[in-house]
């Protein structure tokens, strides 16, 4: 593990994307085992690749449903890749160099560094020990608010392992789960299961460092007595931003998904108000790239597909388990728009100026992500017989780590299944590697100057 961290020769954009290779070909290795399988068969590479890949790269498409067609040693192995992507693999292997009390160089440091998307590696070990006690404490919370809904109807035993699997899978914002074909369907009236489920995603979609924000000073507020405005004000920017986009985004799909589908039969028009409410919030919040689902997505209206492009493609926050181009990314680089648009100089948020590297950062991001989806989009359709917007879903769905589809993933032929691991791996990867580009060292600008060319544009 030790001579993972210690590659002097490869860079931490080369360094991140590799560790996530690695271990999506250990776990295609360990799922084509006869072992992994419910019927003690070897498993076909194609397969084993692409729930390997679903699975550290917390998306949770897949092609065969888990819940049977795997034994309990294959879901053993999901679980872990599950795990170990949404931590991320440099987070994992830091990990266990702590608890073996391995010595971190500097190097070492660096690339832990770029793994969870800091501008310094200042208190890196104490963070990375804080990101990895609060995951556990949390899915540990939410498997035991699952054991009081599954223990009483699949037993002690296999009610626990439900339990555990479908809180890491939530946290994780992977959308994998053991209970059935139908993902979450059956529990579309069992506000229990959905709230804890809501709970779960949000948490990991926000972010690590807004935890930490956020729990620190709570309890500084609760003890002084402050208001929750009070408490808000005294939160980073940063923090702040992200709570402020992430319940905007929630609201507003969860008012929009409870009118658009209120009398569509196929998603949640026979459901009682009360269902319609919930089931309406669950969808807003698990199109932020969580995957489970409490009704099928074929049946949304066209509008309400284009409502979820936008959501599934902005997805969650930075340095937190969810994927997408994240919120701040995606609201920045809106900011530049209309500040172009009003012929602003500056960027404020918060009484913070938003520097100008970050602007372009993220607008490189945004930029990139939706040439991506739009060539890969063309790729399955060129492959794959399928309707656009059926294509543009599961595309979408793939490059922002969802997990979602319109009933198209098992049915892709041995092309197109290749096309959405790629769009995987490139979600899971792709935000982080140009975000650690982009805040890399620049380079030296040329001496030379140069008379300033007239370009027309617009």
């Amino acid at each position: 593990m030790e001579a993972i961290m210690n590659i002097r020769k490869i860079s931490s954009t080369r360094l991140i994307p590799l560790s996530f290779l690695f271990a999506i070909l250990i776990g295609t290795f360990l799922l084509m085992l006869p072992i992994s399988s419910a019927t003690k068969n070897w498993t076909d590479f194609p397969t084993s690749l692409f729930t390997a890949t679903t699975s550290v790269c917390v998306t949770g498409l897949v092609v065969v449903d888990t819940f049977c067609y795997w034994s309990l040693f294959g879901k053993i192995i999901i679980l872990g890749l599950i795990q170990i992507g949404g931590l991320g693999i440099i987070t994992v292997i830091s990990m266990l160099m702590l608890l073996m009390q391995k010595k971190f160089s500097l190097s070492d440091r660096k690339v832990l560094q770029d793994s969870l998307n800091l501008n310094t590696d200042s208190g890196v070990l104490k963070l990375l020990i804080r990101i990895v006690r609060g995951t556990l404490i949390i899915e540990l919370f939410g498997a035991l608010l699952y054991m009081t809904s599954f223990i009483p109807e699949f037993g002690i035993a296999k009610g626990i392992w439900i339990s555990v699997f479908t809180s890491v899978s939530a946290f994780c914002n992977a959308g994998i789960d053991i209970i059935g074909t139908t993902s979450l369907a059956d529990y579309h009236s069992n506000p229990l299961v959905l709230f804890v489920t809501i709970i779960l995603i949000v948490l990991g979609g926000l972010g690590y460092v807004v935890w930490f924000d956020l729990s620190t000073n709570v309890r500084k507020g609760i003890k002084r007595k402050f208001n929750p405005v009070q408490i808000f004000k005294r939160l980073n920017e940063h923090t702040r931003l992200v709570l402020t986009v992430t319940v905007t985004l929630i609201l507003f799909g969860w008012i929009f998904f409870f009118i658009a589908e209120y009398h569509n039969p196929q998603t949640i028009g026979n459901m009682s108000t009360f269902n319609k409410l919930t089931n309406s919030l669950f969808e807003s919040v698990t199109l932020r790239t969580a995957g489970f689902s409490s009704f099928s997505q074929s049946g949304l209206t066209d509008l309400s597909c284009v409502i979820s492009y936008v959501l599934m493609f902005i997805g969650g926050s930075p340095v937190g388990t969810a994927g997408g181009v994240k919120t701040v990314t995606f609201f920045l680089a809106m900011m530049g728009v209309f500040s172009y648009i009003r012929s602003h100089n500056s960027n404020i948020l918060f009484h913070r100026r938003v520097s100008d590297d970050s602007m372009r950062k993220a607008s490189v991001i945004v930029y990139v992500s939706s040439f991506a989806v739009i060539i890969l989009t063309l790729a399955l359709i060129m492959v794959n017989p399928v309707r656009l917007e059926d294509a543009l879903f599961e595309v979408i769905s793939a490059s922002a780590t969802v997990g979602l589809t319109r009933d198209l993933t098992m049915g892709l032929n041995l092309a197109g299944r290749m096309i959405i691991v790629f769009a995987m791996f490139l979600g899971r990867i792709g935000p982080i590697s140009l975000a650690v580009f982009f805040a890399g060292k620049t380079r030296r600008e040329s001496q030379n100057k140069y008379l300033e060319g007239k370009f027309l544009v617009g």
